[in-house]
């Protein structure tokens, strides 16, 4: 008679089913966040995410403590008793996102510039494509919202996937989510401003092209300053989301 084995919490395929849920909790739930599908100030009710991602409570409640050490999630505390909600958007962690990402992909710029002329000489036709594409859209104002984020995004991947190595690639994609959260919100607010993004890529590109490592880190730190700038003067029309 065989022996029956038992897959208990301590064995090591129990814990690697345990890990994957936890991450396909944390993705799904971020992913819920960063589109808005979850909105800034909403209630986590562990019970319901558990339900509405079909998954046991556990990697739900793993996952929730995960997003809160991010940032996506945040303790909300009263007289009574205390929360969990989604992160508000406001103007001060805008503006410590942009520069975060804009040191990082400064950082990653460098790297481009300093690659051999062949290979910049490419990466650059790769991007002129796509902020001709946003240079189109400036002058229509007729695109989704959403493409205008998939051509700035694909834009500034690009910048990582040459110039970046393995740890600036895991930090910039830790932080590049939380600035989506802003754009797929405030977007469509923003287009009227649009043009002004694409002339600051296109001195990237120039800086690129000429394969000077400091005109590239300042364009792209100053695109996303200016960025941030330009997200604060919509905030400070719409208001901040989930903030009491």
């Amino acid at each position: 008679m065989k022996k029956k084995i038992s897959l208990d919490a301590a064995s090591p395929r129990a814990k690697a089913e345990h890990g994957t849920s936890l991450l396909t909790a944390f993705r799904q739930i971020r992913e819920l966040i960063v589109h808005g599908r979850l909105s800034p100030g909403t209630w986590i009710l562990e019970a319901e995410l558990a339900e509405r991602l079909n998954m046991s409570r556990t990697p739900i409640r793993g996952a929730i403590h995960w997003l809160q050490r991010e940032g996506y999630i945040l303790e909300h505390r009263n007289v009574k008793k205390s929360r969990m909600i989604v992160a508000p958007l406001t103007k001060e962690d805008a503006n410590e996102l942009y520069l975060i990402i804009g040191r990082l992909e400064g950082i990653a710029g460098r790297g481009v510039a300093l690659l051999p002329a062949p290979e910049r000489k490419e990466i650059c036709s790769q991007l002129q494509k796509l902020n001709d594409r946003l240079a189109v859209i400036s002058k229509d104002r007729d695109a989704p919202p959403g493409e205008i984020f998939e051509n700035d995004c694909a834009f500034h991947r690009l910048i990582i996937k040459y110039g970046a190595g393995a740890r600036l690639t895991t930090l910039h994609k830790a932080i590049e989510p939380q600035t989506e959260r802003y754009w797929r919100l405030y977007a469509s607010s923003i287009i009227k401003d649009l043009h002004r993004s694409v002339a600051e890529h296109e001195e990237i590109i120039r800086g690129i092209h000429a394969g000077d490592p400091d005109r590239v880190e300042t364009g792209l730190q100053a695109n996303w300053l200016k960025g941030a700038e330009r997200l604060g003067h919509v905030i400070d029309i719409f208001g901040e989301r989930g903030s009491w």
